[in-house]
């Protein structure tokens, strides 16, 4: 009887769970469908910039939210498009790819261990931007934030990345694992409010995504039914943008054997503390736990995206895009254009008047008229004419040459090689200026762009201080340009005491007049007037002589045995070497032993005695160097 009432208690516990899994399953998919039914109106907005930026530009949105084409007045209208769009986001485009900030982190503190931890953090994000791709990310994010307002970096986890590190039991690979970032669109990501402005305001948020059945079965063990999706834009593999509104000439398409993957990610409340991860795909619920990594600050989960905007809208969520601004001169623009060739056939093909039955006019309409055509009217009647339609309306003209410059003063982009550039700028300083004075009006895209990659650094960090273990092997760039090896304990990444800096990439021709004009201003030079061997070989590579670095200045390398030495006396005697640079070494043991990083050392008065006594090997051999030099003089 015991056994059979376990059975029976089993068996109900197990209905429970299937019943509660059923009821978050629906709950969180009648959230997504009135998450989606909110932000109908946005996304028709988004589907209409990017049908006017591919050249389809005679639709518009209909009363009922929907994108439609928009049928022509009369049938004989001419509807060609001369899209300025384009050519106009293209530009943003590559200025904004030229000002993109090159990421750094810049150490809290002069201590060694800031330092150091400053060193190991910039290194790891060079290893990642390298490894992953970042700027074709970054520009990917870049183009769906030009065009729809705003874009989504995703940074998570992957725990196949990486090098493999062992096998388990099964003889299935087990990898070290890395950071995984993919660039989001806007059609895929549904907060819960959108009338706040950033993610730290939001308390869920939805991905949603279409994707295969066998994608689900491969990566939760689920099988699916699949249904056949349509009205999908596919913009990448493997995920998709459910884009549910009428078709109007996009690259749009159809998925079979797919369902919609609903990711509900809910912030830490009282409820919840470690927060809520919800997955669901086909009414089913696919995976329920805490929010996976710990991402934001003070070590609290949060929220695996990060937010770029081309333009802020007050009380919006989702930025607003340049080509919103931009449509309405482009409806003009197209209209000037079609009217302006309408009226040139007239004058090239000309119109007849003729008398009513004088003449043949359903033939005259079809063969118009031809060079020798031979005319035959009614006699007594009146023969046709050609209709006086005027000369060109200097209107045309003008209202043309305003609406492109109303792209350029929208857009906050002009070329200044087109436009006429004013006379009395003859210097190139003059036209630096212009330059600088163009680019200001993109500063505030770039500062997105900087905060999300800022952002996203954060989370790398803090995803490898997470996973990364406590002794995890990465090869790094070092100085000189030399590939370092380095094992290092991810708790010492404390993101929170590290400051995160941006420094706008310059052209090699720029790098290479600055430092001329800091040469002849006399800056790199000692005050005696003399260049440095280090600054000389700075200034070498700079203008691409690399080679000439063979004569490079040891001093770096001294200072780097000499941290090494500090770090092997931790644990045991280290005697200095006759060859060592002893004035570097007595100062770089000097100042660690007045740095913070030896005052959080254990047992501090026995390495205290060490390092001293290795300080006064030091210091003996440096009088016996100087009384030797001063013997042979």
């Amino acid at each position: 009887m015991k056994e059979d009432e376990v059975k029976l208690n089993e068996k109900t516990l197990l209905q429970r769970q299937e019943r509660e899994n059923a009821r978050i399953a629906a709950e969180v998919t009648a959230d997504f469908e009135r998450r989606r039914e909110e932000r109908r109106s946005i996304e028709s907005g988004w589907i209409l910039n990017i049908n006017f930026l591919s050249g389809n530009q005679y639709c518009d949105v209909s009363p009922i939210g929907d994108v439609v084409e928009e049928d022509p007045q009369f049938y004989w209208q001419s509807r060609r498009v001369f899209n300025h769009i384009a050519p106009t986001v293209e530009s943003r485009i590559a200025k904004l790819e030229h000002m993109r900030p090159e990421l750094t982190v810049r150490a809290f503190s002069d201590e060694d261990g800031d330092v150091k931890a400053a060193q190991l953090a910039t290194g790891i994000l060079r290893y990642v931007q390298d490894r992953i791709g970042l700027q074709e990310l970054s520009s990917r994010a870049t183009t769906w934030s030009e065009t729809c307002g705003s874009s989504f970096f995703k940074v998570d986890w992957n725990a196949q990345g990486g090098r493999q590190v062992g096998v388990d039991e099964d003889d299935r690979p087990i990898y070290e694992g890395e950071v995984r970032i993919s660039v989001v669109p806007p059609f895929e990501i549904f907060p819960d409010r959108l009338d706040v402005e950033e993610f730290a305001e939001v308390q869920s948020v939805i991905h949603a995504r279409a994707v295969p059945v066998s994608y689900v079965e491969e990566k939760f063990g689920v099988t699916l039914t699949g249904r056949t999706i349509s009205g999908v834009m596919q913009y990448s593999e493997p995920s998709t943008a459910k884009l549910p509104y009428q078709k109007t000439g996009m690259n749009f398409t159809d998925i079979k054997d797919a369902e919609i993957l609903i990711e509900r990610y809910t912030r830490p409340s009282v409820d919840a503390p470690q927060g809520k991860l919800e997955i669901v795909a086909g009414g089913k619920l696919l995976y329920s736990d805490v929010l996976p990594f710990v991402n934001g600050e003070r070590n609290e989960r949060g929220f695996p995206f990060v937010k770029q905007d081309c333009l802020r809208l007050p009380g919006a969520f989702f930025g607003v895009s340049i080509i919103d601004r931009l449509i309405p001169v482009q409806r003009a623009y197209n209209a000037v254009k079609n009217r302006k060739y309408e009226f040139l056939n007239r004058l090239s093909m000309g119109v007849l008047t003729v008398e009513d039955g004088s003449i043949d006019t359903d033939e005259l309409s079809e063969e118009g008229l031809l060079p020798g055509k031979v005319l035959v009217y009614r006699q007594g009647g009146k023969p046709p004419e050609m209709l006086d339609c005027g000369s060109m309306p200097r209107e045309f003209q003008a209202e043309e040459e305003l609406l492109e410059e109303e792209f350029a003063k929208i857009s906050g982009v002009s070329d200044l090689a087109k436009d006429s550039t004013p006379v009395r700028v003859t210097s190139a300083t003059g036209l630096q200026l212009l330059l600088s004075q163009d680019e200001s009006r993109l500063s505030a895209t770039v500062k997105s762009i900087e905060r999300a990659l800022k952002e996203v650094g954060r989370q790398i960090l803090r995803l490898y201080r997470q996973f990364a273990g406590t002794a995890r092997l990465m090869t790094l760039t070092g100085e000189n340009k030399k590939s370092q090896v380095y094992y290092f304990n991810a708790s010492g990444l404390d993101v929170n005491d590290l400051q995160f800096e941006s420094r706008e990439t310059v052209t090699p021709a720029e790098k290479k007049n600055t430092l001329l004009s800091l040469y002849e201003a006399g800056l790199l030079t000692d005050e005696r007037g003399n260049l440095t061997q280090e600054n000389k070989n700075r200034i070498l590579e700079a203008f691409g002589f690399g080679s000439y670095e063979n004569a490079r200045d040891i001093s770096a390398l001294h200072i780097a045995k000499a941290g090494e030495e500090n770090l092997d006396m931790k644990s045991g005697e280290v005697e200095p070497d006759v060859y060592d640079d002893h004035a570097l070494h007595i100062t770089e043991h000097t100042r660690f032993l007045l740095s913070a990083d030896f005052k959080r050392c254990r047992d501090r008065e026995t390495l205290k005695r060490r390092y001293v006594a290795h300080l006064e090997a030091h210091k003996a051999l440096l009088r016996k160097e100087t009384a030797g030099e001063a013997a042979e003089k």
